[in-house]
C-alpha cells in the first residue's frame, strides 16, 4: 500500500470546555514501517467497524470549504502540509462549536491501493498499558488505540475524479443512534449521505432470494449459491471495498455467470453496479435448513421471530405468509 503523503496534526481539547490548542506539525511524516503498519491497522480497523454511511461532497461553500482544499491538493499540486493545515484549523473551529468532544491526533493519509487512491482523516486517541522493557520491568506503556475509531472517513480520490455522478465516494463512520457527537466530523469533511448501505444490501438479499425461488433450485446448490454470496460480500466488506454486481453473479453461477445480473436489471429493484457491504445486515442472512421423510424446510435466518416462529418445547415451527404457489398447491389438495 504506497503512502504517498502522511501528517498528524495534534487538537488538544479537554472536556472541561477550555478552549482547543492546535499543536500543528510542519512537515510531512518521513516514510517509515510504523507508519505503514499504523495505516494498515486503522484501515483494518476501520473496515470492521459497522454502521458506516456512504456519500458525496455537498457542493464547495464557506459551510463546507474541504473539497475545494481538497480539489487545490489534488488538481493544483497545492503542498500537501499546506493542505492538511488549513483542515485541520478548520476542524479545530467546528471542534470549538459543538462542545461534544474531546481533541487528539488528527491524521491524514494520502495513500494507493491496487490503481486506487484513498485519502483517510481520522481522530485518533491514546490508551494506557504496560510493557516489559530490556531489563524485564514492568513499565507503563502509551499507544495509539486504532481498535476505538469513532471518528474517521475515507475517501475514494480516483472515483470522485472520475465518475461525477457516484454518490458513495466517501465513507464515514456514523455515530450510534445518529449521536451529534459524529455530526461536526462529517460537516467537516462536507459529507452527505448518498446511499443507504444496510438498505441497499437488504435489496440484494432480496434480489438474491427472488432469483433462487424463480430458479427453483435443489436445496444443496441454493445452500452453495448463498454462501457465495455471503463469502464475497463479507470479503469486500473486510477489505472496505463495495459489491460488484457483475462480479457476483459470476460467483453464484459459472455456468451463467450473468444470469443474476441480468435478474437484477430485468426486475428494476434500483440497484447500483456497485453497492456497499452493510456487515450487519449480512450477519443476519444466514439460512436454516432441514430434510427428512419427504419433508424440505430452508428459510433465511432474519425470518425467524417475524414470519416463522420456533417452539423448542414442542418442536414446531409456525410460518406466517406461505408462498402463492404453495397455498394454491394446498387449496387444490
Amino acid at each position: 500500500m504506497p503512502i504517498r503523503h502522511a501528517i498528524v496534526h495534534l487538537i488538544d481539547k479537554k472536556p472541561d470546555g477550555t478552549p482547543a490548542v492546535l499543536h500543528a506539525r510542519d512537515s510531512e511524516l518521513a516514510e517509515s514501517q510504523a507508519i505503514e503498519n499504523m495505516l494498515a491497522d486503522l484501515n483494518e480497523s476501520y473496515n470492521a467497524k459497522q454502521g458506516k454511511a456512504w456519500g458525496f461532497f455537498h457542493a464547495e461553500s464557506g459551510a463546507h470549504p474541504f473539497s475545494g482544499w481538497l480539489k487545490e491538493y489534488i488538481d493544483e499540486g497545492k503542498d500537501f502540509t499546506a493542505f492538511s493545515r488549513v483542515a485541520v484549523e478548520h476542524l479545530q473551529k467546528l471542534m470549538e462549536e459543538s462542545n461534544l468532544s474531546v481533541g487528539g491526533h488528527v491524521l491524514f493519509a494520502h495513500y494507493q491501493q491496487g490503481m486506487t487512491e484513498y485519502l483517510a482523516i481520522a481522530l485518533l486517541h491514546h490508551s494506557e498499558g504496560v510493557a516489559v522493557n530490556e531489563a524485564l520491568d514492568v513499565t507503563p506503556s502509551r499507544h495509539l488505540d486504532l481498535g476505538q475509531l469513532h471518528l474517521a472517513a475515507r475517501i475514494n480520490i480516483s472515483e470522485w475524479q472520475n465518475n461525477k455522478a457516484s454518490k458513495q465516494y466517501i465513507s464515514f463512520i456514523k455515530g450510534k443512534n445518529g449521536k451529534k457527537v459524529s455530526e461536526y466530523f462529517r460537516d467537516f469533511i462536507g459529507c452527505q449521505e448518498g446511499v443507504d448501505g444496510p438498505g441497499e444490501t437488504r435489496t440484494l438479499l432480496k434480489a438474491f432470494s427472488d432469483f433462487v425461488e424463480s430458479e427453483d433450485l435443489p436445496e444443496e446448490s441454493t445452500r452453495e449459491k448463498t454462501k457465495a454470496l455471503v463469502d464475497y460480500a463479507s470479503s469486500q466488506s473486510k477489505m472496505g471495498e463495495p459489491i460488484a454486481l457483475e462480479e457476483l453473479s459470476g460467483l453464484i453461477d459459472e455456468d451463467r455467470p450473468r444470469a443474476f445480473y441480468e435478474h437484477i436489471r430485468n426486475k428494476d429493484y434500483g440497484l447500483s453496479p456497485e453497492i456497499p457491504a452493510d456487515k450487519r445486515t449480512l450477519n443476519q442472512f444466514r439460512r436454516f435448513t432441514g430434510r427428512a421423510e419427504g419433508l424440505s424446510i430452508s428459510f433465511e435466518a432474519h425470518l425467524l421471530g417475524d414470519k416463522i416462529e420456533y417452539d423448542e418445547e414442542k418442536g414446531t415451527l409456525i410460518i406466517k405468509g406461505l408462498p402463492t404457489q404453495l397455498t394454491d398447491q394446498l387449496k387444490r389438495r
